[in-house]
Parts: structure tokens; sequence; C-alpha cells
């Protein structure tokens, strides 16, 4: 599961904030997954290669067990990757 594009729905503050409230992404058997985000803990800036981008640590429940995970959003191309999921 590393390095996946997913669709999310995010929300932005009127000060330009970005933050995700959920995804969607395939599972193992290629079935819709929806995952709500259950908290943000933690988010940072990165440039890599001269490409912005803000990666999200999250956490949600998925199917009865907790998820730690990391969302990248790439700033230019206004895309949505899950990076890693850390448990």
């Amino acid at each position: 599961m590393e390095m996946c594009p997913v669709d999310v729905i995010s929300v932005c503050s009127a000060a330009g904030d970005i933050r995700p409230l959920r995804l969607r992404m395939e599972d193992e058997q290629r079935q819709l997954l929806r995952v709500d985000i259950d908290e943000i803990l933690s988010s940072k800036e990165i440039q890599y290669v001269g490409i912005e981008a803000t990666v999200f640590l999250c956490r949600a429940t998925v199917r009865g067990k907790q998820w730690l995970f990391e969302l990248k959003y790439t700033i230019r191309t206004h895309t949505w990757c899950l990076v890693r999921k850390v448990m």
C-alpha cells in the first residue's frame, strides 16, 4: 500500500489551510473502501525536487481497527496520495 493515489474530501479554511476529512481507495480485493479521518495528528510542508507538498499524519478507524497513516497533498497538481500506513 505504498504511494497509492486516493480520492479525498477536504475542507479549506478562510486562511487557505487545507484539511482532509475522508478518503476513498481500493482495498486488497479491489473493493472501494471509505475511510473517515478521526484525527490529524500533525502536518508538515515539504519540498522535494522543487515540488511543494503537505504531508498529514492521520488516524482513522477502519473495519474496527485503528490505522495511522500519512497522506500527501501535492500543491501544484492538486493530487492526494496515501504515502504509507504506519500501523
